[in-house]
């Protein structure tokens, strides 16, 4: 069983009337990437504050490698932190901004200047030192911020949407380099974002937050492909939303009537003829083709009309509307739109893909 790096007991942090975090327990393990993943005002940012020692729980405890820091400042934790923006000085060197928090320490000059040539070296911003925030680009300053965080070799490091004022290329590079650095090191990272792609190009696991608290936390994997409740569909990966209630019930299969047309979608837990439930297809398990072949009773098939078609260079999107007037997206991989718009298609997908859960009586 790997050693438990950070571990979060029943905290709770309120502002006002308002419950930032809600009763939140969670184990961390050493060498481990955790992204805690959520839309704004999920308390992502405040649990992640609680853990640096920026904000004091109004319960529960925050335990890091075995100690009770529940009441300890920042200081003395042996965490680092990257924020969002850079926060460099703009009056000081690259190499000043990395070594500040060890000249705030007391460390001697020949051992930051040792730290420095190795944090800058495993960076790859050697050669930077002596230029001021202002000359660097924004990849570089973000690594500047990065080795800042890293230079008095943390126990843990803590990064809040470090990534966020990035543009599209640049960020898809540093989620990479993040990830690289992190299992050089060996320690684990908690990474804050509302960006999925992030967490799942770079996490382990993942807290899906949502009012304070968990909605499922598990491998990333686990998270695309099974996910728990109706928000974490919704909000991990691309995914149709339908609605409908269930006519008849076969096995490990429910057949339910979604505005007029029959799907056949995976049973509930619990779940009864006449039903309420929520049916989750991800865009990218559909099938579509320019053809109407003969129905299957081993996988749905719906006919419409390709209304348009939403090229992304490596993927497509294609939108269908169906004979219930409903729309439909499917996303293709290959990015080379195959149909037009207007043209007749028929889309197909295995009963068994998606996700479904049913709906309370209330």
């Amino acid at each position: 069983m790997p050693d438990v790096a950070i571990e979060i007991d029943g905290v709770t942090k309120r502002f006002g009337s308002v419950t930032a975090v809600d009763r939140v327990n969670l184990q961390i393990e050493q060498g481990e990437f955790f992204a805690l993943l959520g839309p704004s005002g999920s308390g992502k940012t405040t649990l992640l504050r609680i853990v640096a020692g920026l904000e004091v729980p109004d319960e529960g405890r925050v335990i890091i490698n075995g100690q009770d820091v529940t009441n300890l400042p920042p200081y003395v934790r042996g965490v680092g932190m990257v924020f969002q923006d850079f926060l460099l000085f703009p009056h000081k060197t690259a190499g000043e901004n990395i070594t500040f928090p060890l000249k705030m320490q007391g460390v001697s000059k020949p051992e930051r200047a040792e730290r420095l040539d190795w944090i800058t070296k495993l960076l790859r911003i050697d050669g930077l030192e002596e230029r001021f925030p202002s000359q660097l680009s924004g990849g570089q300053q973000q690594r500047v911020a990065l080795a800042r965080g890293l230079i008095s070799r943390p126990v843990l490091l803590l990064l809040d949407e470090p990534l966020a004022n990035l543009d599209r290329e640049l960020r898809k590079e540093m989620e990479v380099e993040v990830r690289r650095y992190q299992v050089e090191l060996g320690i684990p990272f908690v990474y804050v974002t509302h960006n999925q792609e992030e967490a799942l190009t770079m996490s382990d696991r993942i807290a899906v937050m949502r009012e304070g608290g968990f909605d499922q936390v598990a491998p990333k994997l686990e998270i695309y492909t099974q996910p728990a409740t109706p928000f974490v569909a919704g909000f991990v990966g691309h995914s149709n939303h339908m609605t409908g209630r269930i006519d008849s019930i076969d096995g490990d299969l429910v057949r339910i009537d979604w505005n007029g047309l029959p799907i056949l979608v995976p049973k509930p837990a619990d779940a009864v003829s006449g039903d309420g439930v929520e049916y989750f297809i991800k865009c990218e398990h559909i099938q579509i083709m320019d053809d109407a072949p003969a129905a299957s009773a081993s996988e749905n098939q719906l006919r419409g009309r390709l209304r348009d078609v939403i090229f992304k260079g490596q993927t497509a999107d294609y939108i269908v509307v169906l004979e219930n007037d409903a729309e439909i997206i499917v996303s293709d991989a290959s990015g080379i739109p195959r149909v037009k718009a207007q043209d007749r298609v028929t889309l197909s997908w295995p009963p068994n893909n998606g996700t479904c859960f049913r709906m309370s009586s209330g």
